[in-house]
């Protein structure tokens, strides 16, 4: 396997979306998915949008040595389908 292989680090990103929606933590994530599907979005770039939120949180942690901004991550759940770095 490679060092970076693009499939396992979106598989990564879907669980972690996955859990957040099984766990209602944060409740923005599912209400987030229900509301990009009712715009009829497709459901798998529904699962993209929410996953590259998840990656731009988890960069930015690691860049910036910083703890998890809940607030932060939530307004970037509620700009969706705007990609946080667009």
């Amino acid at each position: 396997m490679k060092d970076h292989d693009p499939a396992l680090v979106r598989k990564t990103f879907r669980e972690v979306v996955e859990n957040q929606i099984r766990d209602n933590d944060p409740p923005e994530t599912r209400q987030t998915y229900d509301r990009l599907l009712s715009k009829g979005i497709p459901e798998e770039e529904v699962w993209r949008l929410l996953s590259a939120v998840v990656a731009t949180e988890m960069f930015e942690i690691v860049k910036d040595r910083r703890a998890f901004d809940r607030a932060r991550y939530v307004e970037r759940l509620m700009a969706l389908p705007k990609l946080p770095f667009d």
